[in-house]
């Protein structure tokens, strides 16, 4: 005989493309966001055993209510616009226990025409993604935010060397190389900081101004020593944030050999790589902080 019981579980609408235009004046406002809302709860239980559809809040539900918000309340930041869709359905459905809300936030800039910003034409901007979820499990809420894709290089300042060499290796140690990543932070923000109320927009503005300096002026002894020095200055720089989550490929750059051809080449011209690539993660925590495991509780893998 083999017996089973059901695991961990959450189900909801994933990747709803919700685009708000704020159009009270002629200057319109544009928010571009990619929603997730997932339940979870006890009594839910009965859904996946036996079928029973009685307690399940269907997943078109979650979409509607989801772009309905967007509506009636707004999106003054992806964070405050995510704990307004988690605190109604855990306070709107009594069985309801917790759940997971998730948003990527895409970027719009104005276009521009004959020197001016354009008032209600834009076009998407590129650097990265925005990242925020809100996390409800037995009854406590974590906010975290986020960046992705934040795609930086240095064409120097970096260097890799003094590691062990066995048999099997073969890189060369360097004392001047390239050294891209593209980053994947997530920042967890301290519990009595969210109930006294954070700007969020301005936050995620400062953090990835001090992830990009940090990146620039830090000289690099290895992505490892990278990733905590921008781990410590966004701590340092912004008291709301009790960790930081990175997760860092090396987007590796080889020199192009031109000797068969005669031909030299000084730094100047390089192979791009996209795989394989090393993986560098790490968290970084304020000292005294207390951890909170839940608020990182099936958040999608980093990479």
């Amino acid at each position: 005989m083999v017996s089973v019981s059901l695991g961990a579980n959450k189900y909801g609408k994933a990747e709803n493309r919700i685009v708000r235009i704020y159009r009270d004046t002629p200057r319109h406002e544009i928010v571009d966001l990619n929603v997730t809302s997932q339940l979870r709860g006890a009594a839910l239980v009965d859904s996946y055993l036996t079928g029973d559809n009685a307690l399940v809040v269907a997943t078109d539900t979650q979409k509607n209510t989801a772009f309905a918000f967007a509506k009636q309340h707004g999106v003054t930041s992806p964070e405050e616009y995510l704990l307004a869709l988690a605190d109604h359905f855990v306070s709107g459905f009594e069985w309801i226990e917790g759940g997971l809300w998730q948003a990527e936030q895409y970027e719009w800039e104005r276009i521009i025409v004959d020197g001016r910003p354009h008032d209600h034409s834009f076009v998407r901007r590129g650097q990265a993604t925005r990242l925020a979820a809100v996390q409800v499990v037995d009854g406590a809420t974590h906010v975290t935010g986020g960046v992705k894709d934040l795609t930086v290089l240095k064409s120097t300042g970096s260097e890799f060397a003094g590691f062990p060499r066995d048999r099997y290796t073969t890189l060369v140690e360097t004392d001047d190389r390239i050294m891209a990543t593209s980053v994947t932070g997530r920042w967890r923000f301290l519990p009595e900081a969210v109930d006294a109320g954070i700007d969020y927009n301005t936050l995620y503005a400062d953090v990835s101004a001090v992830l990009l300096s940090t990146f620039a002026t830090v000289h690099s002894l290895a992505l490892q020593q990278t990733l905590f020095a921008m781990g410590k200055a966004v701590i340092e720089a912004r008291p709301e944030i009790a960790e930081v989550r990175f997760a860092m490929p090396n987007k590796h750059h080889f020199l192009c050999d031109f000797t068969p051809f005669g031909l030299e080449n000084p730094g100047e011209v390089f192979y791009a790589a996209d795989r394989p690539y090393g993986l560098i993660e790490g968290t970084i925590t304020r000292d005294g902080a207390a951890s909170a495991p839940d608020a990182w509780r099936d958040l999608p893998a980093f990479v």
